[in-house]
């Protein structure tokens, strides 16, 4: 067999193998004695060190079969020339290797009925992972096929309404399993933490869209959402099969010592410093760094914005029609000051787009679509997010449709590895929703009454500011509603260094809760932040489902060394889910940490620090 590229002059295949299964064996033994003195840690990341030896193993051979290409270690191939044989021989080695790829999952008989189907003879786990990818992805594309019946047969305008916009985020799914395909095909020992992040962050994106198209039936009045939970069941098990297997792996590779070639060291305040070397001028992070010292007249962009028709577009829409598709440079449209009243949609197709506008509060988009006059949540949004490397300088999004209308998006983003500095986020009910990917906010503004900040993205919010509004006399006040559905989901929204306050008619009577938990795994951590006394005492609430309160004991809320008069916890809820956090534990949910990596945001220069905050 061929040597691959970058691997001559190692151990023979057989031997790497085991060396890595012996080293895999020392260094559970070395973190096993080394932890027995101390208190456990509280990070449910933690976890995975006090996975069973024997199973951690058997991922270490299969991590070597991803990264080399090679068969799993229970290949019995006999050297019998009887070809019948041999073939049978290689069939019982699939089976015993989908078994294996299946072990960490949920759905462990789903998984090992739909690869064994189609996998044959295939024992390379690089390609039996790509056919579990492979098979839920044509499972969605039947489901899809369906649901135009589904429309025509619907008598509920709100239930239309959800099936179009089901239509719409299955889509997604599927290409978030098509990606991953790709992915799967450039494994390597150099990037091989990064693949796997972005594995698990484009695959818990996949389960998020699904889990949004069934929510989006809330207050439909036939059994539109019944049918079409009925229909997405077995993609969705295998959705989170699939998320399974690829958590799993990272989990092994970071156990026997696997490199993160993305992880910086230094915080970057992106002014007065050396810019090193790596970022070039054609970089998106040379080009974003050179926006942050321009001033709005030196502005180099790619097109420009202006109400008042002084300029080539009068509006942002007529401006994104110039975008490159599958853009590899930063695309600067400059947004002159003005309000700006149009929906605006950065498509999936529209990477590396750069808003750049006058100030949060001079150049500001707005938009008053709402739940009460008939659109489903997601089609609330007045700007919508879904081209990758989205960036946002001093620029306002709003929903102005007003606390009575209940929910009403002024941002939706679902762009994986968007910024967003020196922004204000304005609205009442679901002002920000931080719908999937990777996402990272620097002292940006965000305004709201219920649930204001909501979603399931791996979402970091440094430096920023949460400004609680006056709600209706029958609203809750809630800062957070956090939507992560399964256990190995990366999701989270991080708090960090920020400050939540009350407008002053607030102050006077509503108290406010941190959050509430949207899902079950809902994860939320507060850290170095301050908190008026707007916060109520018990600091969380529980969120009423169909069966009773959700995720009271299996949710992720987390604090540590916030400040002011609402950061006391002695009177916080005892839920099983409300962690504490110390300075270990909480240092897993810093953006270095949190993000498995943190280049995308150190290169473009945004003041940024990828640890836990120094003391003010």
């Amino acid at each position: 067999m061929q040597t691959p590229k970058g691997f001559e002059g190692r151990l023979p295949q057989p031997q790497r193998a085991l060396s890595l299964h012996f080293s895999a064996r020392l260094f559970l033994l070395h973190n096993t004695r080394r932890n027995q003195n101390k208190e456990p840690p509280t990070s449910e990341e933690d976890g995975a060190s006090k996975r069973n030896i024997a199973f951690i193993t058997i991922c270490t051979i299969f991590l070597v079969g991803c990264v080399i290409g090679i068969a799993f270690s229970v290949n019995v191939e006999t050297e019998s020339s009887d070809n019948g044989r041999r073939q049978k021989d290689r069939v019982i080695s699939s089976v015993k290797a989908v078994k294996i790829l299946c072990k960490p999952t949920v759905y462990q008989k789903e998984c090992e009925n739909s690869l064994m189907k189609d996998a044959g003879n295939i024992t390379d786990s690089r390609e039996l992972i790509k056919l579990a990818f492979s098979v839920t992805m044509k499972k969605i594309g039947k489901e899809l096929q369906k649901i135009d019946n589904m429309r025509k047969n619907e008598s509920d305008p709100r239930a239309k309404m959800a099936l179009a916009t089901c239509k719409q985020l299955l889509g997604l799914s599927a290409g978030e399993f098509q990606r991953s395909i790709e992915k799967m095909g450039k494994f390597d020992l150099d990037n091989l933490n990064n693949i796997l992040t972005s594995l698990k962050v484009w695959l818990s994106g996949a389960i998020t869209y699904q889990e949004t198209c069934l929510d989006g039936f809330k207050n439909t009045t036939t059994h539109a959402r019944i049918k079409m939970r009925n229909l997405l069941t077995t993609s969705m098990h295998l959705s989170s099969n699939a998320l399974a297997i690829i958590s799993t792996l990272a989990s092994t590779v970071e156990l026997v010592g696997g490199r993160n070639l993305a992880e910086g060291g230094e915080h970057v305040f992106g002014h007065g410093e050396v810019i090193p070397s790596w970022v070039v001028d054609d970089d998106i992070g040379g080009g974003i760094r050179r926006l942050l010292h321009q001033s709005s007249h030196r502005l180099k962009a790619n097109a420009i914005v202006a109400k008042d028709g002084s300029e080539k577009f009068k509006s942002i829409g007529e401006a994104l029609k110039k975008v490159p598709k599958k853009n590899k440079k930063p695309f600067v449209i400059y947004i002159r000051e003005g309000v700006y009243r149009e929906y605006v949609e950065v498509s999936k197709t529209m990477t590396r787009v750069v808003f750049v506008g006058d100030g949060a509060n001079k150049t500001r988009i707005t938009g008053k679509r709402n739940f009460v006059d008939g659109m489903i949540t997601y089609k609330t949004a007045s700007v919508a997010i879904h081209g990758d490397y989205f960036v946002a300088l001093n620029i306002g999004f709003e929903n102005s449709a007003g606390p009575q209308k209940h929910e009403a998006v002024a941002i939706r983003v679902q762009a994986d590895r968007s910024i967003f500095y020196r922004c204000s986020i304005d609205g009442y009910e679901g002002t920000l929703h931080v719908h999937a990917m990777r996402q990272f906010y620097r002292e940006c503004t965000v305004s709201g009454t219920v649930d204001f900040v909501f979603g399931d993205a791996v979402a970091v919010f440094q430096k920023c500011t949460f400004v609680v509004r006056k709600p209706l006399k029958n609203q809750q006040l809630i800062v957070t509603s956090q939507g992560r559905k399964e256990k190995q989901q990366p999701s989270g929204i991080v708090i960090q260094g920020s400050s939540i306050v009350a407008k002053r008619k607030v102050k006077s009577g509503s108290k406010a809760y941190l959050g509430r938990p949207l899902k079950n795994y809902s994860r939320t951590i507060f850290m170095n932040t301050y908190m008026e006394d707007i916060i109520k005492h018990e600091g969380y609430m529980a969120k009423q489902g169909r069966r009773g309160p959700v995720g009271m004991n299996t949710c992720f809320y987390g604090e540590y060394n916030n400040s002011g008069p609402g950061s006391n916890k002695s009177k916080r809820v005892k839920w099983r889910g409300i962690k504490k956090l110390n300075a270990e534990s909480a240092r897993q949910f810093t953006p270095l940490k949190f993000f498995h990596g943190d280049q995308w945001v150190r290169i473009t220069r945004i003041p940024y620090y990828p640890d836990i905050l120094p003391k003010r």
